[in-house]
């Protein structure tokens, strides 16, 4: 501090000392200048570090500004990663449950999510088998979001063939001292979200409350959230810092039915779930209860860093679905679960040399665990009957992983990394029936590597290339629907290439990448008739492209391009088939005026999304997904220090589309598979700071 002054105080000297050289000597009154240091979080980097640590990355990643996100609604994944370059994000009917999918990974998946590693903070927020749930982050906490496509995930343990988004939350560094956000729109749709942070000596806060509801679009599709987030951090000292994490959610959730093509088109609104076979089961549901506590400390040493966490979740699920006799067994019904998940996490990250040339190395392991009570029973009425099975599934996982980044000189950047995995899936029938015993033990385990090198073309812009081994163990949702335990973990091999810079008129972001895999989890049936089996070869190869222009007269176009080309290899049923449920291109764009002397702060502007091609949504391409594209508008303003507003439309040609679709290997002509989309909606925000 005494030297910054010291230094402050010469530069601020110096034009006087010129002068009194050449006009003589003029006696001023003293002035003292002195030099106050930020106060940061150790524990949470800002969104200006996030953005400079991705940059150190051979492959895709993406940092996405929730400040900007908040210029429209904030409803699901849709609204806050729908413009994530790479990141495929389709809500199922306008609700908070999202078909989530980076390269296709879990894309078979039609129902909770699969394949990618979801982080809040760092740490793991999937189920120990591999599962998520969408409702347990609220966008409301988080700051940013890191998104790290494919093996780029590695440095956070991740080796699937997805890789990881991770959600960093405010604290009271970067919160404001109260904020209270509304939105509300069509369909009964409302969002009231209330928060404070703050920083008292070596003690930061922030807390956030929100309750959301909606009764949708379409037809038994009511939703309800209530959410209370937050986190606590000490400063121990100048280079250790502790925060505690807390998270509760309370979703309750109607299911409404998948159409066929014919009902997408003259009544899209429609749900059969009460109708029909399935009379007297009620209304499908999926209500979900999760508290959350976890810790993380970070501990700074002369030139490296040293991550520890520790995490707790507690989840109930009461899950009303389909009551069918299904493959010689029941198997859905009333799913009733609770399970407890926990974990452990060490990260060291060390910045020196290595040969006499720059170097940072990481390392760390991640071993979690969770217990599963897990009962279904005969769905009377959205109620349970009688119980007709019950498992007690235990998963665990322990992953190691190591990365190196050598720089040979201040262009080229070599990245090379590691992994162990190793996953265990342990099942109990606890109450066997005439179809046998359906408990089993299963133990995968595979070691992934990777390689890549960084080139800086110029100092805003990049150039990279890597290759690498991804492995994903089934979740026991598709061992449930299997044949107890006989399925294989999913491997592959990806390569990829790609660019990403920024400049005075355009950003971007661009990576093509190709993976073959081995025993692909993909799914044949339905939700009424569900089934996953192993495919032998597939193929992922595709385009991810973002691009952000800033154009004459205060236009900005920003977009997000997918192109996708996944196909069997050689299967034999269906051939070289393209893997059904699956934009083969889907372009998200707006071209938004941003005022800058008249209307300060103020924008407007139209946005589309564009699905140029039909898609099949079966194995066997007998039935398609029609082309779409939508078209609407939003604006807003950021009016001052305290208030701004945003007003947004969406779909306003009223298209009729489907958003998501299920899966079937072959249509049998009568199969509903269509998930509509939501119609013409309008919605309007405002916030208050102070």
């Amino acid at each position: 501090m005494k030297k910054s002054t010291l230094v402050l105080a010469v530069l601020s000297a110096l034009p006087y000392l010129a002068w009194a050289e050449h006009g003589g000597t003029e006696h001023l009154d003293e002035v003292r200048v002195t030099a106050e240091k930020k106060k940061t979080s150790l524990t949470q980097p800002d969104i200006e570090t996030a953005k400079e640590n991705l940059s150190k990355t051979a492959g895709g990643t993406t940092v996405v500004d929730m400040a900007t996100v908040r210029e429209g609604r904030t409803s699901n994944m849709q609204d806050t990663l729908g413009m994530a370059t790479g990141v495929l994000a389709q809500s199922r009917f306008g609700a908070e449950e999202t078909r989530l999918s980076i390269r296709g990974s879990g894309v078979q998946r039609t129902f909770h999510g699969r394949g990618l590693k979801l982080m809040q903070d760092g740490m793991p927020t999937n189920l120990a088998d591999g599962g998520f749930d969408f409702p347990a982050i609220d966008p409301m906490a988080t700051d940013y979001i890191e998104v790290y496509r494919g093996a780029n995930a590695l440095q956070y343990g991740s080796s699937n063939l997805g890789g990881s988004i991770n959600f960093i939350s405010r604290t009271g560094y970067n919160a404001p001292a109260l904020e209270v956000r509304s939105e509300g729109g069509s369909y009964g749709y409302y969002r009231l979200g209330v928060s404070t942070g703050g920083v008292k000596d070596d003690v930061d806060y922030f807390v956030t409350a929100s309750k959301y509801g909606t009764s949708s679009f379409r037809d038994n599709a009511q939703q309800s959230a209530d959410r209370l987030t937050g986190n606590v951090g000490v400063k121990i000292s100048d280079h250790v810092e502790t925060r505690f994490y807390f998270g509760y959610t309370n979703n309750d959730s109607q299911l409404p039915s998948a159409l066929t093509k014919s009902q997408l088109k003259t009544d899209p609104k429609l749900s059969t779930v009460t109708g029909g076979p399935l009379a007297g089961q009620g209304i499908n549901e999926r209500d979900i209860n999760v508290t959350r506590v976890s810790n993380k400390t970070t501990i700074l040493f002369d030139q490296s860093r040293l991550e520890l966490g520790a995490f707790y979740s507690r989840k109930s699920l009461f899950h009303p679905i389909v009551d069918l006799f299904v493959f010689g067994n029941d198997t859905l019904g009333v799913i009733d679960q609770q399970s407890d998940d926990y974990g452990l996490s060490a990260r060291w990250i060390k910045e020196g040399e290595l040969f006499g040339l720059k170097n940072e190395f990481i390392a760390g392991m991640t071993p979690t665990y969770g217990h599963t009570d897990a009962k279904n029973f005969r769905n009377v009425n959205a109620r349970r009957g009688a119980k007709i099975n019950d498992y007690d599934q235990k998963a665990s996982n322990f992953e190691v992983y190591a990365e190196d980044r050598l720089s040979l000189d201040a262009q080229w950047t070599v990245i090379a990394g590691l992994q162990y995995t190793r996953s265990k899936r342990d099942s109990k029938d606890q109450m066997i029936t005439s179809t046998g015993d359906q408990s089993f033990n299963a133990d995968y385990h595979q070691t992934s590597p990777k390689l890549g090198v960084l080139y800086q073309l110029q100092p805003n812009v990049q150039l990279f290339a890597n290759a690498s081994r991804s492995f994903e163990p089934p979740s026991f949702g598709e061992l449930n629907v299997a044949v107890a335990g006989t399925l294989k973990a999913q491997r592959g091999t990806t390569y990829e290439i790609g660019t990403r810079g920024n400049g005075e008129y355009v950003d971007w972001d661009i990576a093509l990448y190709y993976a073959r895999l081995q025993d692909e989890l993909l799914a044949l049936g339905n939700v009424a008739s569900p089934s996953t089996i192993n495919a032998d070869r597939t193929i992922h190869k595709g385009l991810e492209f973002g691009l952000t222009g800033r154009l004459p007269y205060d236009l900005q176009w920003r977009s997000s391009l997918l192109i996708n080309n996944f196909k069997l290899d050689g299967d034999a049923l269906f051939g070289n088939n393209r893997l059904p449920g699956i934009q083969r291109s889907l372009l998200r764009a707006e071209l938004v005026y941003r005022g800058s002397d008249v209307l300060e702060n103020f924008y407007i502007g139209p946005t589309i999304e564009w699905s140029p091609q039909r898609y099949n949504v079966d194995f066997a391409e007998t039935l398609y997904a029609d082309s779409y594209f939508l078209w609407g508008m939003k604006a807003g303003q950021k009016i001052n220090q305290h208030w701004s507003w945003f007003i947004e439309g969406r779909n306003l040609s009223n298209q009729k589309y489907a958003a998501t679709t299920g899966i079937s290997g072959r249509w049998n002509g009568t199969d509903a598979l269509f998930y509509p989309g939501d119609g013409r909606t309008a919605y309007l925000g405002v916030t208050w700071t102070y």
